[in-house]
């Protein structure tokens, strides 16, 4: 048993180092799940808008948006967390969530700009809108895979 002057038992720290752990995987989990929901919203509002249905597009792009917000916010939230437990044994994983974090700052605030203008009900959707859509769906694309490739496996296993 674990008294204040002896240290913790083995099994002891490995339980909390567990906790932690599936902690880290659930949340990895969630955020690729996320990821897979702003694609599926992504290609909705590509497939209507080149049906030329506009309604259905502000629709769906509606949906991106708070999908997308919600995701970056929480990630940003998760992230920040991660960095406040410091410790030597993961310092390397630190530094490339800082990477990360400084990286995608731009690609993000774009993200969002973007979909709050063109989420609003009195905007167009117009070919600039298509343009600047389908690149950032490229872009974001490109995150996700590095994201879930390399940031993500790190995390599950701390």
């Amino acid at each position: 048993m674990h008294t204040q002057n002896s240290p913790p038992k083995k099994g002891t720290r490995n339980m909390f180092f567990d906790i932690f752990s599936t902690k880290n995987k659930k949340i990895v989990k969630r955020w690729m799940k996320e990821h897979e929901a702003i694609v599926v919203l992504a290609h909705k509002v590509i497939a209507a808008y080149s049906n030329n249905n506009h309604t259905l597009a502000k629709k769906e792009l509606a949906s991106l948006n708070n999908v997308a917000v919600d995701h970056l916010m929480n990630e940003d939230i998760e992230l920040f967390k991660l960095l406040k437990k410091r410790d030597e044994q993961h310092h390397k994983i630190e530094n490339d969530i800082k990477k990360f974090k400084e990286n995608f700052a731009e690609t993000k605030i774009n993200l969002m700009k973007f979909l709050t203008y063109y989420s609003k009900r009195e905007t167009p959707l117009d070919e600039s809108f298509f343009d600047q859509f389908n690149s950032l769906v490229g872009i974001l694309g490109e995150r996700i895979d590095f994201e879930e490739n390399n940031l993500y496996q790190k995390l599950e296993t701390i």
